[in-house]
């Protein structure tokens, strides 16, 4: 999938748990742990809402594009 979820990487640098983040946006974990594993096939904006501003950070800081062409013949 082009989409890239770099939850992870933006909770990291926020020193936040999954468990606190759960807490804060009023998300299963099951459901924050399959979106930052990037299983995820949808997104609500409320939930993209609450998760950036809980984090401090703007929609692109979660959510990358990456082109499926350029990523296979950059290899």
């Amino acid at each position: 999938m082009p989409i890239i979820v770099n939850l992870d990487v933006m909770m990291a640098k926020r020193k936040i748990s999954l468990n606190e983040l759960s807490e804060r946006v009023d998300l299963t974990l099951s459901n924050l742990s399959i979106l930052k594993t990037g299983k995820a096939k949808a997104i609500r904006f409320s939930t993209l809402e609450a998760i950036c501003k809980a984090l401090d950070c703007q929609p692109g800081d979660i959510l990358e594009y990456v082109n499926e062409k350029k990523r296979t013949t950059s290899r």
